[in-house]
């Protein structure tokens, strides 16, 4: 039987466990996100809105990627299984590196955690992390009819101002790296969220642990959208 997973609106509070579970899709045992300080990605629901009030249109952004980055569509029926089969590779490159991998309907969702991502307080990406960014670069190049939208997140510490800098700062660490690992600049789209959307209490230092992220929400670029 399919599992699915369930997405969380913006609003939803998320609850964290003391205990081991297992990956329904690999198999693999792994410790809980509050253990791991993977974070729970709240889905791809404010990347979506962010491109919705972009002044182009999705039409408009999907030709000009089409076009820039030499890529063709996916037909409207094989939009189901060419996800399912790209969300399937990156478990299995991603298993036990702290990426967690959520599906949000047709979209997936990287969520990397800042712990392991960058160097305390600051944008550079630490080497050890590299690997990593390496194994979802061949993914991505192998899946090409997506765009890669990269968003930074931060915790409450700080003024506005600044974590929204390092927010923006993060996610173009992120999609430089990428780009210098041959996936066409133009698919990307790196946006920084500063503060928004939490998807934990800012009150402990467990929780802001898992505020601090980048995501990577991939989604499809289907013909006639």
């Amino acid at each position: 039987m399919k599992h699915r997973l369930i997405t969380l609106s913006l609003a939803s509070l998320i609850t964290l466990s003391a205990c081991s579970t297992y990956d329904p899709y690999t198999g693999e045992k792994k410790a809980t996100n509050a253990s791991k300080g993977a974070g729970i990605g709240a889905g791809s629901a404010l990347v979506l809105s962010y491109l919705a009030n972009r002044k182009k249109s999705s039409k408009e952004r999907n030709k000009r990627m089409l076009r820039d980055a030499g890529i063709g569509a996916i037909a409207g029926g094989g939009v189901g299984y060419y996800m399912d089969t790209q969300e399937a590779k990156l478990r299995k490159q991603l298993r036990g590196t702290g990426v967690s991998v959520k599906r949000d309907g047709e979209n997936i969702n990287l969520i990397m955690p800042g712990n392991v991502t960058f160097k305390t307080n600051g944008q550079d990406l630490n080497q050890t992390f590299h690997p990593v960014l390496d194994s979802v670069a061949l993914v991505v190049k192998e899946y090409n009819k997506t765009q890669i939208i990269i968003a930074g997140y931060t915790d409450s510490v700080g003024s506005n101002s600044y974590n929204q800098t390092l927010s923006e700062r993060r996610a173009s660490s992120v999609t430089d790296y990428l780009i210098g690992k041959k996936v066409k600049a133009a698919r990307f789209e790196s946006v920084g969220f500063g503060e928004k959307n939490p998807v934990a209490t800012n009150k402990t230092q467990q929780g802001r642990a898992l505020n601090r992220r980048v995501e990577i929400t991939l989604l499809p670029i289907k013909e006639n959208s």
